[in-house]
């Protein structure tokens, strides 16, 4: 009698971006700095105001009893992106069919044209889109920054002061825009989500902090004048912000709920920079290795150190 068929199993969902600060590398090494009650399944409700790549999201909805989570990003582009996945990845996955046929048969200064093309027409559909209300455009505007973001120089989302992507064009062989099961199973793990846009003082305002799990990762305190990369949308997020955020830090502190923070650590650069050390003092501070993934050149995206920060040990 023939065996039957094991069932496939089920994609893992991993980030369907490519972020600056993405946290992806660094899931080993957060994994072992879980707040230990998440870990024996004590906590239900997971919170992440600085939704990026959304790879601790990922991590935790699938392997951990995380019943709710609540997203927030003050970035109006990447929250659509992130609901029309959750509510339409079907059709999503085939405007991005369509626009991986028409790039990868192309090729060399084609491509670039192309890519031009797909970027002015997001630029230009800005001022068109309704935010706060989700609609059948927000698929094609969703495509497109996927594919932009799949196709762009080092896939490095960037804004000028007017809000317009200003990225230049990648060199990639064949790239992969349209990752059919990254999506569904992307999908799959929204259903149990709620996404905002707003700042990280909107983002817990709908939940009961107390006995949740809230993630910050906000934009990083740059390691040089020449580093400052924070433009992944139209609002800065310097030293007087990381100073409020630290005080909301200490008032959720208060609350009762599970804190973990990561940032650059200036030590990087320069050893009596104890920027973040004064400004979380008497919480757990660890440092821990990365490396620098998104810079043009190449050689400085060696070994460095990121801070993390815990309220609880």
């Amino acid at each position: 009698m023939p065996a039957h068929p094991l069932p496939a199993a089920r994609p893992v969902a991993r980030p369907f971006l490519k972020w600056a600060g993405g946290k992806s590398q660094l899931l080993p090494g957060f994994q072992a700095l879980y707040p230990p009650a998440l870990l024996a399944g004590g906590i239900k409700t997971y919170c992440e105001p600085f939704l990026g790549s959304g790879a601790v999201f990922f991590d935790l909805i699938q392997h951990r009893q995380i019943e709710t989570a609540y997203l927030c990003d003050i970035n109006e582009e990447l929250v659509l992106t992130y609901r029309v996945v959750q509510k339409d990845a079907a059709d999503l996955i085939d405007c991005l069919a369509g626009l991986e046929t028409q790039y990868l048969q192309l090729d060399g200064e084609k491509r670039k044209a192309f890519y031009y093309a797909q970027r002015a027409a997001f630029n230009e559909g800005r001022c068109s889109i309704d935010f706060t209300r989700y609609s059948r455009k927000w698929l094609k505007r969703a495509a497109q920054l996927i594919f932009l973001n799949r196709t762009c120089f080092n896939g490095l989302y960037r804004v000028n002061a007017k809000g317009d992507f200003n990225t230049p064009a990648g060199d990639y062989a064949k790239p992969t825009i349209c990752d059919a099961p990254n999506l569904l199973a992307a999908a799959a793990a929204l259903q149990q989500a709620l996404i905002r846009h707003g700042d990280f003082r909107e983002a817990l305002s709908p939940i009961i902090t107390k006995e949740a799990f809230i993630y910050f990762d906000p934009p990083y305190r740059p390691l040089s004048k020449t580093a400052a990369f924070t433009a992944y949308s139209r609002f800065s997020f310097g030293d007087a912000a990381q100073r409020e955020l630290a005080a909301h830090y200490r008032q959720l502190h208060e609350g009762g709920s599970f804190l973990m923070l990561s940032n650059s650590d200036p030590r990087n650069t320069d050893p009596e920079d104890d920027f973040f050390d004064r400004l979380y003092e008497g919480f757990t501070i660890r440092r821990i290795p990365a490396r620098r993934m998104i810079n043009a050149d190449a050689s400085k995206r060696g070994a460095i150190n990121e801070i993390v920060i815990t309220n609880y040990r």
